[in-house]
């Protein structure tokens, strides 16, 4: 078990975190930690589909999914070769389970699509990562996905296959054959997932085995996944709040994943009553959603005792009412697609100063530093500058993106985020906001972060982003998106700008206001703002004046 003694007692003279190397690091595959988990215990539950209707609920021991896991693997390896790629196009079905690790034991590499998609969309995906299959079912939210797929198929000459999720019993059927599975090696890529597109167009995201399995159990277990634990798991199965930390992190804590069908806080907390689940990864929205559903009472939430929360700040308040109202420690984390994952959290035993503030020490075997966004030296303690990242966790690269590869990882094996923050001399890491996000006015650097948090203080305000809005004169102009708490009750401009000059320096107020009643926000919770830019750019959002 990690010690948090041993990390705390470690003091930086500079933001470098040197790796710890005192723990044991997984050096097998996908298909391997599925083998040694259902030896270990294969008669525990290892899946289970997340209806509403118990009865009806499918469920696989650890000795079934390994049987079934291997059966579809044989399936594929008659169509497919090893080394090429099939998309998953589907909402949250066990089936995604089955297809990762089936794919897994193959040395077939998986490939994540979004299942709210449109034919567009998924002809990019198709197309940059050249798949070869496509597993899909036959509609979601009303949108006719076997149309798109066919609508697209043309255009696409690796697509040689196209199987519908709801008969894959029978794909298995039609083409189970006795085999010798090939032999898979742990840094052979397994999973493309593309980024969320939240500054533009999506890049695809080579994983391999050791990264995500390893990343998948650090992560549960400083969250407090506890071995034989339930992982009641609400997050789209596309992205790697759920195919890697549940999906694959059940597995490497040999626990129970329970896959919601959908996110629905009501059917969410019946399943933790009725399947007396102990964990999850929820966003800040989702935890908000659930203490606040009026019938949160009637349900038997006692189980449920630990959650990992990331892809937005989890504020203190939320932390503290958490906790109060359900007995329930939330892990602050960080991560991102490239690093296959998540590399930093807190501890849960950490000061609630530190759990609201901070994302944490960095998880084992992992080097971070805050570095000069323009020459890659570490910086002082305390000062701002890139996160990079250094480690057995870093992606394999961007799928046939060698140009782009190359502007986020390194010769030397630094992953470069993109994300701004700073470090204390215990490790613990803040985060300051996005490189990109940042805006320069006149030649000065202004952090959007910063003046949300100060905006976001005040009373009539629900959320805020700031953006740089295009200037002739300026280069660019501080712009705040508002959401407010009440439509009707709308503050006083001059008041929003005093009690911004108040806290910040007078370059960094807000001159430019905008209203609005949502953010466009990617399906994980990350607000989009390339595409409030592209909505003040083109008129459709208009911005209000001192």
């Amino acid at each position: 078990m990690e010690t948090p003694e041993a990390y705390r007692k470690r003091r930086l003279t500079d933001s470098y975190w040197p790796a710890d190397t005192t723990r044991t690091l997984f050096r097998g595959t996908l298909g391997q930690a599925l083998r040694e988990t259902a030896t270990a215990v294969p008669d525990r539950l290892a899946l289970v589909e997340g209806i509403s209707d118990a009865a009806q609920r499918r469920r696989w021991t650890y000795a079934q999914l390994l049987a079934e896991s291997e059966r579809v693997a044989s399936a594929l390896l008659r169509r497919f070769k090893p080394g090429e790629r099939i998309a998953v196009w589907a909402p949250n079905v066990p089936e995604w389970v089955l297809l990762t690790f089936g794919s897994a034991l193959a040395g077939i590499i998986l490939v994540t699509v979004n299942p709210a998609y449109k034919a567009r969309e998924l002809d990019y995906v198709l197309r940059k990562s050249g798949a070869a299959g496509l597993f899909l079912v036959g509609a979601y939210r009303g949108f006719d996905m076997v149309a798109a797929a066919a609508e697209v198929r043309g255009a696409l000459p690796d697509l040689r296959e196209i199987i519908r999720i709801e008969e894959l019993g029978r794909f298995v059927e039609d083409n189970a054959q006795d085999i010798t599975f090939p032999t898979v090696e742990p840094l052979d890529p397994c999973i493309i997932m593309f980024t969320s597109g939240t500054t533009g167009a999506q890049k695809g995201v080579i994983f391999n085995h050791r990264g995500v399995a390893n990343m998948a159990n650090f992560t549960q277990e400083r969250g407090g996944l506890a071995k034989g634990g339930v992982f009641v798991n609400p997050m789209p199965m596309f992205h790697i709040g759920a195919l890697g930390h549940a999906g694959i992190g059940a597995v490497m804590r040999q626990a129970t994943h329970v896959l919601v069908q959908g996110w629905d806080p009501a059917l969410f907390m019946s399943l933790v009553e009725s399947e007396r689940g102990t964990y999850s990864l929820l966003v800040p929205t989702m935890i908000e959603a659930m203490l606040a559903h009026p019938e949160r009472k009637t349900f038997d939430l006692s189980s449920f005792k630990n959650m990992v929360s990331g892809a937005a700040v989890v504020e203190a308040d939320l932390i503290r009412r958490t906790y109060a109202e359900l007995g329930c420690s939330i892990c602050n984390i960080y991560g991102q697609t490239e690093m296959q994952g998540n590399v930093t959290g807190v501890h849960r035993d950490d000061t609630a100063v530190d759990q609201a503030e901070t994302i944490g020490q960095s998880l084992p075997h992992m080097e971070i530093k805050i570095a000069d966004p323009q020459t890659g030296e570490v910086l002082p303690l305390g000062a701002m500058g890139e996160i990079c990242v250094r480690g057995y966790q870093s992606m394999l690269g961007y799928f046939s993106m060698p140009e782009e590869t190359a502007k986020t990882l390194k010769p030397d094996g630094w992953l470069h985020s993109g994300d701004l923050g700073s470090m204390d001399e215990r490790g613990f890491i803040k985060i300051r906001g996005r490189i990109k996000d940042m805006i320069i006015r006149g030649g000065e650097n202004i952090y959007p972060r910063e003046i949300e948090n100060v905006l976001t203080e005040h009373p009539k305000i629900a959320n805020v982003s700031v953006i740089g809005v295009p200037d002739t004169y300026w280069g660019e102009q501080v712009g705040a998106v508002i959401i407010l708490a009440s439509p009707a009750d709308k503050p006083d401009l001059t008041e929003l700008s005093t009690l911004c000059r108040a806290a910040l320096a007078h370059y960094k107020t807000p001159k430019l206001w905008y209203f609005v009643t949502a953010f466009p926000m990617t399906e994980t919770g990350k607000v989009q703002k390339f595409k409030l830019v592209e909505a003040v750019k083109t008129g459709a959002l208009k911005p209000e004046t001192l």
